[in-house]
């Protein structure tokens, strides 16, 4: 089992899945080469807590760390906020203010769903990522700011890439390391301690007694899709602790559309009378996800709910 050091900033991110931990051993090098990162992840998946652990984790950490919704940007005015104005530059503008580049100099800058960028800021991004220059709205002026970034994206890129809204260019800029969390589905032993850690930190926020889920709860919590992710589950375990402070909770406590889904020991699949081939079987998702993957190993693992590790082993097993 991968372990983590006491002073470890990635020991935030609870878990102990094979799929988890690869992404963190890979996280864990990166951090400390200072290079600039995408992050990939369904809504939900923690993108912003490995942001901070790479942020703590890095040469950086004591400078800013400052965090840009770039979803949540007023067009008119996203220039100015992220390369600072002169005074003067346009109506309101009473003086010279810095942007979120000039306040994170030094430090990290995150760009939380980068996907929703304009793309006429995403020329000036690119300078910026390429050389470290930028240009206040309203001045001729160029200046140069020290900034990591870290990108993080619940979209697919490569899909806004071949739709026009996204800067092919800008994307290789960003993605010098990628790293692709996995959704809660795929990490369903991880489902337990995760739950038993948000119950607790409800019971801490609310000065009450902690709740227990019962193995009923458990089971239900397991089989459950999880659209919303961790954010979901967290949200459920301030659910019942609100309503069943340090009570045990079972499975007819948990929300109506978590206890009405349907559990089952199958998977799903039917094995044919004849059997199958299972080498051959194994051979062939490979290659499937390679291709959907368009070569990308990490994606291809992640499409098979492997680590990247296991995925490679299984590479070099069958001479792919």
């Amino acid at each position: 089992m991968f372990k983590f050091s006491n002073n470890d900033a990635f020991a935030s991110i609870i878990g102990h899945s094979p799929i988890l931990e690869s992404v963190i051993r890979t996280a864990q090098i990166a951090a400390a080469a200072d290079v600039h990162i995408l992050i990939e992840g369904e809504t939900g998946t923690g993108k912003e807590l490995m942001a901070q652990a790479l942020q703590q984790s890095s040469k950086r950490a004591n400078q800013p760390f400052v965090i840009i919704n770039c979803a949540a940007l007023p067009e008119a005015l996203v220039e100015s906020l992220m390369f600072g104005h002169e005074k003067g530059a346009f109506t309101g503008a009473d003086e010279r203010k810095d942007g979120y580049v000039q306040k994170a100099s030094g430090g990290t800058l995150f760009l939380d769903e980068i996907g929703e960028l304009p793309l006429s800021l995403q020329a000036k991004l690119l300078r910026f990522v390429e050389n470290g220059e930028c240009q206040r709205v309203g001045s001729h002026e160029h200046e140069t700011v020290d900034v990591r970034i870290i990108a993080a994206t619940n979209h697919n890129l490569l899909q806004l890439m071949d739709q026009g809204k996204f800067r092919q260019d800008l994307f290789y800029r960003l993605s010098v390391v990628t790293l692709q969390l996995p959704n809660l589905q795929q990490r369903r032993r991880d489902i337990p301690e995760l739950a038993k850690h948000f119950l607790l930190e409800a019971a801490q926020r609310n000065h009450t007694e902690v709740c227990t889920l019962s193995a009923d709860a458990l089971t239900q919590l397991k089989q459950y899709a999880w659209p919303g992710n961790i954010r979901e589950l967290k949200n459920v375990c301030a659910h019942v602790s609100a309503l069943l402070p340090g009570e045990v909770i079972h499975k007819e406590n948990l929300p109506l559309d978590i206890r009405e889904c349907k559990t089952s020991s199958s998977s799903g699949y039917t094995l044919p009378e004849h059997g199958i081939d299972l080498e051959s079987l194994e051979i062939d998702l490979i290659k499937q996800a390679l291709k959907h993957s368009g070569g990308n190993k990490s994606k291809a693992a992640r499409l098979l709910g492997l680590s990247r590790d296991a995925f490679l082993y299984r590479l070099k097993k069958h001479d792919l």
